[in-house]
């Protein structure tokens, strides 16, 4: 795995990886602090603020880039991504920085938003499939800390910058991803291929895998089962967190927080209870535990803590028991068990195209509603978007406390086994005529 003296492995490759969680997270909060601000200074409707949301990186700007990066991780390598993702990244970190004009802005979330859903799905991937069998969800999880501390970082520096300095200081916010970006991209060009990539290309003397990804990944009936069965989990349950990833400052005005520092803080709290139910709940035990006990009480925590936005009256207790449950269930709950499953269900040949087809469907739900929900939170109130949340999060619950699967200690070859009958990444070369086995069912 070494590539001379900058190679880059073992945990400093998955914290490195695992940095494009953080910084898509810290866009999305870079853009959800900073939407009032951009629609005071420009003058744009509730419509036009949708329509930056729905563009951005929590919608169909990752839709856009998921759907390019994942075929091309697994034609090219998970490495290729990283090559260039961050680069296309800082440009629109950049442009939202200097923006002066809401097409600009648009841009800018667009690009940025494109970056962010090439490099995600590569970054679950690669930490999957270079993981130990017995601490995937440990390493996998490593993805979900990092995503948790975006927004604890993000909403933070919005209570330090923007609070006291407007829309500079939710300039500078942007600014600070270029940063990260930057030393992120420069860490990681010494990252190594991953492995099972490199032995299922060995046998194509090292040339860009055969256009099979998409075409294959819709061919077998396990794999259309394990999309409907990720889609169930990760599908309904990001359309509650894309809305509140962008709009819950919005949300807690609308329930009576008015101070932009008080939302703020109650995100502080509720991001900092996700980081550390991921690290002391999902890395700690979803290698040793029944994961399906674990998916549902993260499950059920998530349909509380709207039941309490929706039921009780907004008061401060309230409103902090709703940051911390929530916060709690988003560390153990679906986001941190796609990410893993996600990788287990499918074969290598593919295993990046199904999260850019997973990615894109979910990211362009998220972005449907985001056109609507502004003008629907804010003409209809809390109560009616909150009863359209609590049914969703319960589809959620249902279908991953269903038919969750028991992948917990295996290696990813084993799961191939008993899903396909055989290692697909051993048939790339063989005619169809010469592959042993038969998909699993």
């Amino acid at each position: 795995m070494r590539i001379g003296s900058t190679s880059t492995t073992g945990w400093k490759a998955t914290a490195a990886v695992a940095m494009s969680n953080y910084i898509e997270a810290g866009a999305i909060i870079a853009i959800a602090t900073s939407l009032s601000l951009w629609q005071d200074a420009f003058g744009i409707d509730d419509f036009a603020v949708g329509l930056l949301a729905a563009f951005s990186a929590n919608a169909f700007g990752a839709a856009i880039g998921a759907a390019i990066g994942g075929p091309l991780c697994d034609r090219y390598g998970r490495k290729f991504i990283y090559t260039y993702d961050l680069v296309v990244f800082m440009v629109g970190v950049l442009i939202a920085t200097f923006a002066v004009s809401f097409p600009m802005l648009l841009a800018a979330f667009l690009i940025t938003g494109i970056a962010v859903g090439a490099g995600v799905p590569a970054s679950w991937t690669y930490i999957a499939e270079e993981a130990p069998a017995h601490q995937r969800a440990k390493h996998v999880g490593a993805a979900q800390l990092a995503w948790s501390a975006g927004p604890v970082v993000g909403f933070l520096l919005a209570v330090v910058l923007t609070a006291p300095l407007g829309l500079l200081g939710a300039r500078l916010v942007f600014f600070h991803l270029f940063l990260v970006a930057a030393v992120v991209w420069w860490i990681r060009r010494g990252l190594s291929e991953s492995t099972l990539w490199k032995a299922a290309r060995a046998s194509e003397g090292g040339t860009p895998a055969p256009r099979r990804g998409l075409r294959e990944l819709f061919s077998r009936g396990t794999n259309i089962k394990a999309l409907a069965f990720l889609f169930g989990i990760y599908g309904f349950w990001g359309i509650v967190a894309g809305q509140m990833g962008i709009f819950m400052p919005r949300v807690y005005e609308t329930a009576g927080v008015q101070s932009e520092v008080e939302q703020n803080l109650l995100q502080v709290l509720l991001w900092t209870c996700t980081l550390l139910a991921t690290y002391f709940g999902f890395q700690r035990y979803a290698d040793r535990m029944s994961r399906r006990t674990l998916y549902v009480l993260g499950a059920v925590l998530g349909v509380f803590a709207w039941v309490l936005l929706v039921f009780a009256d907004a008061t401060l207790p309230v409103l902090l028991l709703f940051a911390v449950s929530w916060g709690v269930s988003a560390g153990i709950g679906a986001q941190a068990f796609y990410a893993l499953w996600t990788s287990e269900l499918f074969a290598t040949p593919y295993r990046a195209s199904a999260q850019g087809v997973l990615f894109f469907a979910a990211r362009v739900s998220i972005g449907l509603l985001s056109y609507f929900f502004p003008v629907m939170l804010a003409t209809s109130g809390v109560p009616a978007v909150g009863l359209l949340m609590i049914g969703l999060l319960l589809l959620s619950l249902v279908v991953g406390a269903v038919w969750s699967p028991d992948t917990r200690g295996k290696t990813l070859t084993q799961l191939e086994i008993e899903r396909y009958g055989e290692v697909l990444s051993d048939t790339v070369a063989r005619p169809a005529t010469d592959r042993a086995g038969s998909p699993g069912a």
